[in-house]
């Protein structure tokens, strides 16, 4: 697979979300081609390199949630709130963060991948923010499709 962060388009797109947005924390996931896992492929504003190293289940996680439902979803006060253990959620222990927003990317018709907001403190994020998410999701889309020859 094509390293995401050698993708300048794919990187140009995270860093102005993230610019307009204010956020900490703009993170891309996506599902692996074998298989049902899902891994985080590219991140700007990450603490550490801990994303790299992170695979949730199809369905458990941030990420995973998102690609199993095709549906965004936002955490605003973690881990308080949550579904599940804390530790199901394994890029917010990462990365520190409090609140997230999360939109899901499809790719050849189906959701493939997810992206995601994250702040490190409490944050709601507004309907203007998230239309910016959805927004953004959908140029990954047509980038993603184009490079990765979907």
């Amino acid at each position: 697979m094509v390293l995401l962060e050698e993708l300048e388009p794919v990187v140009e797109a995270c860093s102005q979300l993230k610019r307009e947005i204010g956020c900490d924390f703009v993170g891309l996931a996506l599902q692996n081609e074998s298989g049902l896992d899902v891994r985080w492929h590219f991140a700007i504003g990450n603490l550490n390199d801990k994303y790299k190293r992170i695979t949730v289940r199809f369905g458990k996680g941030i990420a995973g949630k998102v690609i199993m439902t095709g549906s965004p979803m936002m955490i605003e006060d973690f881990p308080n709130g949550i579904q599940g253990k804390p530790t199901e959620h394994p890029i917010m222990l990462a990365e520190k963060l409090i609140s997230s927003y999360a939109s899901p990317i499809f790719l050849s018709g189906a959701s493939k991948g997810v992206l995601f907001i994250g702040e490190r403190s409490k944050r709601s994020f507004n309907e203007m923010e998230q239309q910016q998410v959805r927004k953004t999701a959908l140029l990954l889309e047509e980038i993603l499709k184009v490079r990765l020859a979907l």
